[in-house]
């Protein structure tokens, strides 16, 4: 298959037009990133976004691996000397990797099966013979002939011949075909307890089934857990009757003297080759269909979660709860800058309340503490009714407190980044300012961590590791090029995940800064070590110098090889760059037309589009359109919630049967999928994203086990 044709099948898949596809593909191979094709390429892909050129970019790389495994298992069966025409063409013209396996199989270097040692001992014409379906004679005569020092009596021959035609058929592509398609169609996925008297989390799976075809992806990835910890015995059952009757219309006569021994060997086929294959088939083909749904999961809420929007200019304490060793805290300014950190003991054993209060107040004191921030994890139920009694005493206009993730705060506290950056800080206070950095910049604090180990994920420990990371890896370079980044404040972490920048370069743009001094103008980074022209004109548009900047373009998304034509535009409306971002500006760019415009400066439209939005809006950042995160002064408990009552609450995750809900006590409230709206929902993510704000009503609490069942629906 050529990349025309692969062009042509992604395009007719995705519903995409070849010519867009046709320019993605030539970009991706001429190594642009994904952010840098979506904002800067417009015109060469049609204006296709990100997800759709991801799509490209996964399609084109699935038909060119199947295109290699064809050449390889072509290769292969050619060594054999047993390549023929009509098999190449069924192997070239194969659209998936099982129908090439399926191809592959009867030539693939087995170990010693029974067929195989049959055949080493003379009795493959013993299966021509069966599979002749004579109308007279008698089998147990012509086994006869074949007895031997290895084959003793008829009966033996007669078995190996009928273990030769059981692995033929098996190793029949088009039969192998059928029954999965069959399986797949008419199967049940099916568990049992391996001890129905064990108490356990998979209860539920005690004692079930379900049709393959309509099994959800998290009950196949739970199943699964419960397959690996070896409490549940997992298998695919179907009714054998139809495929045994389809494998007698297709390889059995009737009326022969050798039916009734090939219709054996054709349920032994099925019995003990054919089906535990398809099983092994189908069970890896949910499993990867599960694993799929489930990153596509855990990205959509990591993407959500990284945009959540700052909140500048804020002085902040973070506390990081807990009970033995205290809540360990840390003060920040309104950049982020650690100015002091230390522990109090409000909780139990100690409940050194008053301490914990005469600390908290000099803190709110002399550093005007806005915003105090509280890990949600051990003792946070504790730590936040301490801090609520002390907001309501103190009562300072404005200050209030929220509930953070902490997450993965505990990766980065131990990290060679943390130690980097707070030699002389222990763990549990790095954890601390990572709290209370994560309120001011979600995205900035949060690419510091490992994206799996945020906490948004669905059986993200059940899913391949690699894939994983790959598209959690994706998501974060999506979101921080989505953003933009200040060049000259910038972690070495944040400006890794700029489009075109490695690990090596974003370290050597920091010491540039540490040692040369602030950027004062995007060409300075061609100074940078490593960082050549094709990077350059691959992260120049993603990199912002806001301030002390020398051309008002470089705190703008509009790349620097459009710089000459934004000249172009402001001289043709009578204007300069000092007036970016004034409303006499604004009015004279309101009267454009666009396309007019764009024809009289030999420009593409969304390229000058673009241009024209960010001269609009040249300090925009898409998170501030996003709703803040929900500022508390008091506290509720469990107990305090009652059947009927409506809150406001913060969606922490989505996961394929619902949402949960934080709504101010320590265990989050379950919106489940059936309760996410008065219409049908297919996929709670249509509905609910990570860091909403919503409003819910209280279906039933079980305080006993800490469950809050929840409702979004109208009363």
């Amino acid at each position: 298959m050529t990349i025309i044709d692969i062009v042509q099948i992604v395009a007719g898949e995705l519903k995409l037009p070849r010519k867009s596809v046709s320019h993605t593909v030539e970009l991706l191979d001429a190594g642009n990133t994904v952010p840098f094709i979506a904002r800067y390429r417009k015109e060469m892909t049609g204006e296709l976004d990100e997800t759709q050129i991801r799509q490209i970019e996964e399609q084109v790389g699935f038909y060119r691996n199947l295109e290699q495994r064809k050449d390889e298992v072509i290769r292969l069966i050619d060594e054999q000397g047993k390549l023929t025409d009509e098999l190449q063409k069924q192997i070239t013209s194969a659209v998936k990797l099982t129908e090439v396996e399926d191809l592959y199989r009867p030539y693939r270097p087995k170990r010693k099966t029974r067929g195989g040692m049959a055949r080493e001992k003379g009795l493959a014409p013993l299966a021509e013979y069966l599979l002749s379906f004579p109308a007279a004679g008698s089998p147990d005569v012509e086994a006869a002939k074949y007895l031997s020092e290895e084959v003793p009596t008829a009966e033996d021959a007669l078995q190996g011949a009928m273990d030769i035609i059981a692995e033929d058929i098996a190793d029949d592509p088009r039969v192998r075909g059928w029954v999965r398609d069959h399986t797949r169609r008419n199967g049940y996925l099916a568990s049992r307890a391996k001890d129905a008297e064990q108490e356990s989390v998979y209860q539920m799976y005690y004692q079930f089934q379900e049709p393959v075809s309509k099994v959800p992806s998290h009950r196949v990835l739970a199943i699964n857990r419960g397959e690996r910890e070896e409490i549940l015995q997992v298998a695919v059952d179907v009714e054998p009757e139809p495929v045994l009757s389809w494998l007698n219309q297709n390889f059995v006569k009737e009326n022969s003297a050798t039916t009734d021994l090939v219709k054996n060997a054709a349920a032994d086929s099925y019995k003990r080759l054919i089906a535990p294959a398809v099983e092994r088939d189908l069970r890896g083909e949910l499993t990867e269909q599960a694993s799929e749904q489930a990153i596509v999961v855990f990205s959509k809420n990591l993407r959500s979660l990284l945009l959540q929007p700052p909140v500048r200019g804020k002085m902040v304490l973070g506390v990081d709860p807990a009970y033995r060793t205290g809540c360990k805290w840390a003060v920040v300014d309104q950049t982020g800058k650690l100015l002091e950190v230390g522990v109090v003991y409000p909780t139990p054993p100690q409940q050194k309340l008053r301490e914990a209060e005469e600390v908290f107040t000099r803190l709110i004191e002399q550093y005007g503490i806005d915003v105090i921030t509280i890990g949600n994890g051990t003792a946070s139920r504790e730590t936040e009714q301490f801090v609520a009694d002390l907001i309501q005493k103190i009562n300072k206009p404005g200050l209030a407190y929220v509930i953070v993730s902490e997450d993965g705060a505990s990766v980065y506290s131990a990290s060679k980044l943390a130690i980097k950056e707070f030699p002389d800080l222990d763990v549990s206070r790095r954890s601390a300012v990572s709290i209370a950095r994560r309120l001011q910049d979600p995205l900035a604090e949060l690419v510091k961590i490992e994206p799996k180990a945020v906490g948004v994920g669905q059986y993200q420990h059940d899913v391949p590791p690699k894939r994983l990371d790959e598209s959690l890896t994706k998501v974060v370079e999506s979101a921080v090029n989505h953003v933009g980044v200040e060049l000259n404040t910038a972690s070495a972490s944040l400006l890794s995940y700029v489009s075109g920048i490695n690990a090596k370069v974003a370290d050597n743009i920091v010491s540039y800064r540490e040692e040369i001094g602030v950027f004062e103008n995007r060409r300075q980074l061609s100074a940078v070590p490593r960082l050549g022209p094709k990077t350059f004109e691959q992260c120049a548009g993603f990199l912002r110098i806001s301030s002390d900047g020398e051309n008002p373009l470089d705190a703008t998304p509009i790349h620097p090889e459009s710089y000459d034509l934004t000249y172009q535009l402001l001289e043709l409306i009578q204007a300069d760059l000092n007036e970016i971002g004034t409303e006499a500006l604004r009015s004279k760019l309101a009267a454009l037309d666009v396309e007019k415009t764009a024809e009289k400066l030999g420009a593409g439209v969304p390229t000058l589009r673009d241009i024209i939005d960010a001269l609009l809006r040249p300090g925009r950042d898409p998170r501030d359109e996003l709703p803040k995160p929900v500022f508390r002064t008091d506290v509720l408990s469990i107990e305090d919630i009652k059947p009927g009552m409506e809150l406001n609450g913060v969606v922490r995750n989505v996961v394929d049967f619902g949402a949960f809900v934080d709504i101010g006590v320590k265990n989050d409230g379950l919106v489940h999928i059936s309760e996410l709206s008065d219409s049908y929902v297919k996929n709670p993510l249509d509905v609910v994203a990570v860091g909403d704000v919503v409003t819910v009503r209280v279906l039933s609490v079980d305080v006993e086990r800490g469950r809050i069942s929840l409702s979004m629906k109208e009363g």
